[in-house]
């Protein structure tokens, strides 16, 4: 009995195509845990659609996505070890500090490390500073370089303009006599992508994109636990590891599902506005009161869970007048997609 995750692979696939034909120069993120899906099935996704370059998280992805896709894999957290690191052919480093590149550099002549240099951008996460960026010029010489990287703010909160941004610092690195040939972006809109190739026509811009690629139409992913158990209990009983009481008669559903798929795991959110606020007291208020609706549904509606999910399965409260599920089947459940690890990924069935 397991979780498993749904796909309506002609509809999802048919997303993939809107997304790339809208998309000139789309580059397929694959990292973490593969948005859901898993890096190895999107790297064959990525394949199938002829990407000539994926982009991934850190290093250590490079291996499974090699062994599903043929192309170009552009590592996007910059790599800091030092220079005997000689990364797979066909790899590209993304490079954020000048003692990298000055390494890189210098180890270089011959071997031609394929780097990306990744300005500082107004998230400051990482990035060659405006200062740094100006002593870029004289290390060139050892290493390929492959363009320059801006990584934007996705909020355009209070009138940002992540477009302005990227046009500003292309500028710079014009003024500087460095190559503008090739522009690697993330979280630019369409529109923000053609009045940049208006501006810099010369410039060949790379939109890396994951979650709108992979996750931009959900309707096409169905995550659904299996029903293990059912238990009829009468008010006053007690179940779970901190043994509960039942206040009323009703129904214990053990479901497939829990912390190590991913089920119920939640990110710090940022909440604006008087009803943001009012929903997330709330639901502090609920949670005080050890009362937390899971994200299983049956029959129509939303479930309470017993207690906390555990670590592969989730128990469930259904009223005694609700006519439970049986052994077997399986309850839809809304489940964050970039924590989820799903024990199957497989088509959608078609309906009974």
């Amino acid at each position: 009995m397991t979780f498993t995750l749904y796909v309506d692979e002609p509809r999802w696939r048919a997303h993939q195509q809107q997304v790339l034909e809208a998309t000139p120069g789309l580059v397929p993120v694959i990292k973490g845990n593969g948005y859901g899906l898993g890096n190895a099935l999107l790297a064959a996704e990525a394949q199938r659609l002829g990407a000539g370059v994926v982009a991934v998280g850190t290093v250590n992805e490079v291996e499974q996505v090699r062994s599903c896709y043929s192309g170009d894999v552009l590592v996007m957290t910059p790599t800091y070890d030092t220079p005997d690191l000689v990364p797979p052919e066909g790899v590209l480093q993304t490079v954020a500090h000048l003692e990298r590149l000055r390494s890189l550099s210098a180890a270089g002549a011959g071997a031609g490390h394929r780097v990306v240099l990744e300005c500082l951008t107004s998230m400051h996460r990482h990035g060659l500073s405006e200062t740094a960026v100006a002593a870029v010029g004289e290390l060139l010489d050892g290493v390929r370089l492959e363009g320059f990287a801006f990584h934007l703010p996705m909020d355009r909160h209070g009138g940002y303009q992540p477009a302005g941004e990227v046009s500003a610092w292309l500028r710079r690195l014009s003024g500087l006599g460095l190559p503008t040939n090739v522009a690697w972006v993330s979280h630019l809109a369409p529109a923000d992508l053609a009045s940049l190739r208006a501006e810099f026509p010369a410039t060949t811009f790379r939109p890396r994109v994951g979650t709108a690629l992979w996750l931009g139409d959900r309707g096409a992913l169905r995550a659904r636990g299996t029903v293990l158990d059912v238990h009829r209990l009468t008010a006053g009983t007690h179940y779970g590891y901190r043994r509960r009481r039942m206040h009323r008669d009703g129904w214990l559903v053990v479901v497939s599902g829990g912390t190590a798929q991913g089920v119920a795991l939640e990110a710090p959110r940022t909440v604006r506005g008087p009803v943001g606020r009012a929903k997330a007291l709330a639901i502090g208020s609920l949670a005080a009161a050890n009362r937390h609706l899971s994200p299983f549904s049956w029959a129509g509606r939303q479930r309470w869970f017993a207690e906390p999910p555990h670590m592969h399965v989730s128990l469930l409260l259904l009223p005694a007048d609700v006519a439970p599920p049986q052994i077997g089947e399986e309850l839809d459940c809304e489940v964050r997609m970039t924590t989820l690890h799903a024990d199957r990924v497989a088509p959608l069935p078609p309906p009974s």
